[in-house]
């Protein structure tokens, strides 16, 4: 568990805090917009992904942004292998950085202090995360759009819907592994990196803003797997009626 200065509520955290959840009313409006009002869980799926891509794209795409092109030059200090990019003679990261993006990361490297940094695991996972996690959520959310269209023919909204619950369940997937990959090395180390005895970076920046990665991906999982037992059991159904 590391020491950390306590939660100071100033004009940049504000804005960090603001520009992080300023994302969902966007969400929002798209899936209220461009879903039937009937068509209840189609929306909140799609305000989910939507929300998931506008966050891969837009914040953690930042963060990569950071990673690869914010950094100090080292001299004559000891900078132990493996270097990042290569580079020995320099450290890399969100912290070395002075536009808003840089300052969002340096807020909520005050939680988890990895995203100070280019750490070597957090970047592979978030280049997953940004550009194949990010696509695939908007390519969702057009799945979502396309298959409440009611004048398609049912062949064609069935052919949608099984492509949107196999991208869905992937995404799924995909979001509890990073999730598990970010979170189980600090886990084993004791929290190490991580200011565990701040209520507000406890509670706010590490529960709530990861552990909706957790929740409402195991929510898609369980509509996946309901869509998929009651395919198989119409289908079954449809042989055993056209054997009769």
């Amino acid at each position: 568990m590391s020491s950390t200065a306590s939660f100071t509520l100033d004009v940049p955290t504000v804005l960090c805090i603001a520009f992080s959840l300023s994302l969902m009313p966007v969400a929002y409006l798209l899936s209220s917009t461009l879903v039937p009002a009937n068509k209840t869980r189609d929306r909140v799926l799609f305000f989910w992904h939507a929300y998931d891509a506008l966050t891969h794209i837009f914040i953690e795409g930042s963060f990569l942004y950071e990673c690869f092109f914010s950094y100090t030059t080292v001299v004559g200090i000891n900078h132990v292998e493996p270097f990042f990019l290569n580079r020995p003679d320099r450290i890399y990261g969100p912290a070395y950085g002075t536009g808003p993006s840089s300052r969002l990361w340096q807020e909520y490297a005050k939680a988890d202090r990895r995203w100070a940094g280019a750490d070597l695991t957090v970047v592979s996972l978030e280049l997953l995360t940004v550009f194949l996690g990010g696509p695939a959520a908007i390519y969702i959310c057009y799945l979502l759009y396309h298959s409440s269209n009611e004048k398609i023919s049912a062949k064609s909204r069935g052919g949608v819907k099984a492509t949107l619950w196999l991208v869905s369940t992937a995404l799924a997937t995909a979001e509890l592994y990073g999730g598990f990959m970010t979170f189980a090395p600090e886990w084993l180390t004791g929290s190490s990196q991580l200011a565990t005895e701040d209520p507000v970076y406890l509670w706010l920046y590490l529960f709530f803003f990861n552990t909706l990665w957790v929740f409402i991906p195991l929510w898609v999982l369980w509509e996946a797997a309901k869509e998929l037992r009651a395919a198989f059991v119409s289908a079954e159904i449809h042989v055993e009626s056209k054997s009769q």
